[in-house]
């Protein structure tokens, strides 16, 4: 039953594996290159296991001791997991000990295979999302790892790759613009953004330009739900 899940469950985290040992060995090249021990990106991808918080993180450990700060950019962050945990509650029913690694090890992508994913009714859906789940926790995991080790035995000059998180994201933001069809909210993020930056400056804007997105969006919510389901 296991091994007949795990090798329904694996091709399925075949494109995953590309793009996660991809952004880990820079995650963890980037590490390294800021002055940090392969141990540190080895212990974060294992039991912090957030993508984009981990780029962030490395500037977070570089600056000033401020818990708040750190307490509120995370939330924001990884805001959107409260909605895929809200979606995911039917199909983690029922499956003993399995749904606390499920809810551990929801990424994005994990959350879009588990969620959409056809099972064969052969297959136990439990084992089935928990080898997803296990395998892209795995995938991320040993390329930061590798990332790590590999990073202080590079002799070319890693001056300037932290710009792989400025890439990552962009790439992200470039991905939803093409998928929506209406492009109001990223309008209003790329306003409020713009905005927060001349009031606040470039090293205190982050916060209150989340604060006031969701702000904005949440005040304008039902025009632009209708402006997204018009033809």
């Amino acid at each position: 039953m296991k091994i007949k899940a795990l090798k329904t469950a694996f091709p399925y985290t075949v494109p995953i594996f590309a793009g996660f040992w991809f952004l880990g060995l820079a995650y963890g090249i980037y590490m390294n290159a800021s002055g940090f021990s392969f141990v540190y990106p080895m212990l974060m991808s294992l039991l912090i296991y957030g993508g984009s918080l981990e780029f962030v993180a490395v500037e977070m450990l570089l600056s000033p001791f401020a818990p708040l700060q750190v307490l509120i950019m995370t939330l924001l962050i990884q805001a959107r997991h409260l909605f895929y945990g809200l979606s995911m509650l039917e199909k983690f029913k029922g499956l003993g000990w399995k749904k606390y690694y499920l809810i551990f090890g929801m990424c994005d992508e994990t959350f879009s295979i588990n969620y959409t994913a056809r099972i064969p009714e052969d297959v136990d859906k439990g084992w089935f999302m928990f080898f997803v789940t296990l395998l892209n926790h795995l995938y991320w995991f040993s390329g930061a790892t590798i990332g790590g080790l590999i990073g202080s035995l590079l002799t070319f000059n890693t001056q300037g790759i932290g710009f792989v998180m400025t890439a990552m994201f962009v790439v992200i933001f470039l991905e939803q613009w093409l998928k929506e069809k209406n492009h109001a909210s990223s309008c209003i993020g790329i306003g409020v953004s713009i905005l927060c930056l001349i009031i606040f400056g470039a090293d205190s804007f982050m916060i209150p330009t989340m604060i006031a997105i969701i702000a904005v969006l949440a005040a304008f919510r039902k025009p632009l739900e209708q402006k997204e389901t018009r033809p």
